[in-house]
């Protein structure tokens, strides 16, 4: 029996893989849903996903495999984002006439220079680049920095810029500089090769959850998928995972296997091993934070609101980090004569905006889009709050101590696998943490383990694009 922990696209991703090789498996997964962080909510005929999620990727094999599990339910969907800021919108990726008369000659002319100082300086005398602040400075100027990058960055993360891993930005934003950007305002197809200025994504035509939806219905045919399992225990002799100990509802319950896959996060794993880890793990594990979402959907007696598929709203005096209209990725995802808009607030669980009451985040958020001129209040038909936990791995300049010392502990369990991205505690998109799930069952199915699970999933977060 292998026993995979977690029902989100890694989880799902690596049953899939087994099960067709003709593999017993059980799929436990905490939430009555399975998705994970790419699952998509219902509420009286409105659909959404929790935060946007669009897929792109390079990888053929996963590329493949979804559109085999969609087939003609797979869209292709022009991207159109928009960043505001200064009271102005400004075009994403960026376009010549808007970004120079937007700033402002003067102000355009400031960045390019500074671009350049900034560029021979690096030539001359290269940075260490260690935060996030060193790496978008050295790559586009401290003028851009503060302009773009900065205040989004913080409001994003709840840390300060100095504070954020390089890996980060690196990894979302992976060979593009300002130069890049410039070419492909100017010249359209200069950018394609970057994830960062893709034009257009798949995407499911009744939310992204059809992805884990599909997976899981493949599963489910000759296999066990718990929901509403909690994981409280995992049972171990030292170098191998012998068991977990699952409650559902009223009952507690021990599964045992021969082999594991969690997706869960990553300390949650480490803190439920029994016996339990050395105190400098235990240590380690509690400077590993995760940084969280609250979505607010507001369901409108509109037709449509926008024509953008993103807006982000990066400065500090509006909450909101992020909306987008679901409307616009697929006409299904609102019924005929509505829409809905998709707020999310980037929070940490216990702080004032993850505790605030749904009555609250719905009244600020319909203030401050009523502030922009995209709805009234007369507009609203309802909302939907919901919180999601563990949304991204903070990755802080610390962050990679830590991980490391956890992960070679994880090196002695020679049964155990770890992927996804709260799994891994690595950025992964989508892609990237289907193929983490993949390979994880190919592991299995070889009979090859690594000394470090979870280690070599790292090469995922190299190539990864903007966009959750």
């Amino acid at each position: 029996m292998i026993v995979i922990l977690g029902g989100g696209l890694a989880g799902l991703s690596a049953g899939y893989r087994l099960v067709r090789e003709g593999e017993e498996i059980v799929v436990l997964e905490r939430d009555r849903t399975v998705g994970g962080l790419a699952k998509t909510v219902g509420r009286d005929g409105f659909y959404f996903d929790l935060g946007g999620h669009r897929f792109i990727t390079k990888d053929r094999g996963i590329e493949t495999l979804v559109r085999e599990l969609l087939k003609e339910d797979l869209l292709q969907v022009s991207r159109k984002s928009r960043i505001f800021l200064q009271e102005k919108y400004f075009d994403y990726p960026l376009k010549p006439a808007n970004a120079l008369f937007g700033l402002g000659l003067s102000t355009t002319v400031r960045i390019l220079c500074d671009y350049a100082r900034q560029r021979l300086r690096g030539i001359v005398s290269p940075p260490e680049i260690v935060s996030l602040e060193d790496w978008v400075v050295s790559r586009f100027g401290r003028r851009m920095f503060e302009i773009y990058f900065k205040q989004y960055s913080e409001k994003v993360w709840g840390i300060d810029c100095s504070s954020i891993s390089q890996e980060w930005v690196s990894q979302r934003i992976k060979g593009l500089s300002l130069w890049e950007a410039l070419k492909n305002a100017f010249f359209r197809f200069s950018g394609r090769h970057i994830d960062t200025l893709a034009d257009t994504f798949l995407y499911p035509s009744c939310g992204i959850g059809e992805m884990a939806e599909r997976l899981k219905m493949a599963i489910v045919r000759r296999n066990s998928l718990h929901t509403g399992a909690s994981v409280q225990r995992i049972r171990h002799d030292g170098s191998y995972v012998k068991s977990v100990t699952i409650s559902s509802g009223d009952e507690v319950k021990e599964i045992e296997g021969g082999s594991f896959v969690s997706t869960i996060p990553l300390p949650e794993l480490v803190q439920m091993l029994d016996p339990g880890p050395p105190a400098d793990v235990l240590k380690a594990v509690s400077r590993l934070h995760y940084r969280d979402l609250v979505v607010v959907t507001l369901l409108l007696r509109r037709e449509r609101i926008t024509d953008l598929t993103w807006l982000y709203l990066p400065e500090r005096r509006i909450p909101l980090g992020r909306i987008h209209e679901p409307k616009n990725w697929s006409a299904r995802m609102a019924p005929e004569g509505h829409t809905s808009l998709v707020a999310e607030f980037f929070c940490f669980r216990g702080d004032r905006i993850w505790n605030a009451r749904d009555e609250r985040l719905t009244s600020v958020t319909v203030k401050h889009l009523e502030q922009l001129g995209f709805i009234g209040r007369d507009d609203v038909a309802g909302s939907v709050v919901v919180r999601v936990p563990h949304a991204y791995p903070l990755l802080d300049v610390e962050y990679r101590k830590h991980y490391h010392l956890i992960m070679n502990y994880l090196g002695r369990f020679r049964n155990l696998q770890v992927a996804g991205r709260t799994g891994t505690f690595q950025y992964l998109n989508m892609d990237r943490a289907m193929r983490s799930g993949i390979d994880a069952a190919e592991n299995i199915l070889s009979g090859e383990y690594t000394e470090r699970p979870g280690v070599r999933n790292e090469v995922y977060a190299c190539h990864t694009g903007l966009g959750a």
